[in-house]
Formats: C-alpha cells, structure tokens, sequence
C-alpha cells in the first residue's frame, strides 16, 4: 500500500513540478526579487498538502512565536527533501545555503535560481566556507532569513554528524538570531527511497539564540544540543 500511495504522490509532483516551469516561474520571473517567494512557495504549499492527501502524512509545529519578526538564521537538521521543501515556506523570505548542482536540475533548478540561493561547490570546502561568510551577512541585511542545514548532509533518523560552524559565524557577524529547529521527517520521507510512510512529521522551533557579543562555536554547541535533544524527545 505504501508503494502504491507513494507512486500516486510522484504522479502528483510531477504535474507539480511542471505547473512551476509553466505557470509559477515565468510569473515569479516578472517580479521585483522579494515578490518572487511568496509566488514559487505555492509550489511548497501544494506539495505539502499533496503529501498530506496522497500519502497520509500530517505535520504538527510548535514553537511559531518563536519566529522573530525580522531575519534570522534558521538551523536545522537534516534528514530528506522534505524539510527543503516545508521550511522555505514556515519564515519567508528565506535564502538557502545548498550545493551548485541543484541548480542544474531542469525545471527545479530553473525556479531555484530565481530566489538567488547560495550555491557551493562542495569540492572546495574552504572556499565555500569563504563565500557563506561573504554573502550570508548580505542577505540577512537585506531582509532575508537563512537557512542553513548544519549536519551538511541527509542523516537517517538517529544518526549524527558535528554542526559546522558557518550558520552561527553569518549570525554573529550580522547581529541577528539563530532560530534551532528539530523534526524527524526521515521517519515518513525516506532518503535514498523513494517509498513515503504515512505518519505524523513533528517539528519543534526554538527560542532564538542571541548572537550580539557572542563567538560562533559557543552558539553552535547551544543550537547543536538543543536539536539533539528535541529530536531525542520527538524520535528523530
């Protein structure tokens, strides 16, 4: 039955994603750049919605008041595509930090490049780490949250992989908040399957950490065992 389900979902992406090639990204392409997310995330909505009919799975959030009202850097852990997906649309206007590659992806990468993302070459760590430093505190002052996945990979639920510093080191170089986030999608959106099991997707966003007078490995060590302890908690 999960098969079958799974199936009737990708049926459903991809009309989806053709609807973005179609309608969504010529629309977004007219418009001034911070009037482009709010367009493209109709595709995030409907995915998430779709998910929910196709495949039976709900999302429960706590923890929105915590959101603050101008930009932030939002960290969290990383277990599937799913939370790609679902938390561009829980603070925008957001700016992800993600590998160059996806950007070559016809149609998603098309529509990816016109909220102008931070893309890395993953082959060269010490440049990329220069131009997260570079750029981040840019977007952040014009507006715009971060998010940033700190594992630097998908890990299966219970697995895990020391934070990188470079979410907190673009926090506190701007002055502004890190947002933790935990949920434990991997258990529904399976990585490396594309087989999707109904259930219930928790997530759970933290009060924000300061960053005013602060270095970057004493608020990733904060952000990092937050996380691990929420996603403990929930069973992820």
């Amino acid at each position: 039955m999960n098969a079958l389900r799974s199936i009737i979902f990708y049926i459903g992406y991809v009309v989806l994603v053709l609807f973005v090639a179609v309608v969504l990204s010529p629309i977004a392409l007219c418009l001034p750049y911070k009037k482009r997310f709010p367009v493209l995330n109709l595709y995030n909505q409907a995915m998430m919605g779709w998910l929910s009919i196709a495949c039976g799975i709900r999302i429960d959030v706590t923890g929105r008041e915590h959101l603050p009202k101008g930009a932030c850097v939002l960290l969290s852990n990383h277990q599937s595509e799913w939370e790609t997906l679902f938390l561009q649309i829980l603070k925008p206007p957001v700016c992800t930090v993600l590998k160059k590659e996806l950007l070559n992806i016809p149609v998603f990468g098309w529509s990816l490049r016109l909220i102008r993302p931070i893309a890395l070459d993953r082959s060269s760590p010490t440049r990329a780490l220069k131009q997260v430093i570079k750029e981040g505190p840019e977007k952040l002052k014009q507006g715009l949250s971060m998010l940033i996945f700190p594992e630097g990979t998908r890990l299966a639920p219970g697995e895990r992989k020391p934070f990188a510093k470079s979410g907190a080191l673009i926090a506190c170089r701007a002055n502004c908040p890190v947002v933790p986030i935990a949920h434990n999608a991997g258990h529904c959106w399976l990585n490396n399957s594309w087989i999707k099991r109904p259930g219930r997707i928790t997530v759970v966003i933290g009060a924000p950490i300061e960053t005013l007078g602060r270095d970057a490995a004493s608020v990733t060590e904060e952000a990092e065992a937050w996380i691990n302890a929420e996603r403990e908690r929930i069973g992820g």
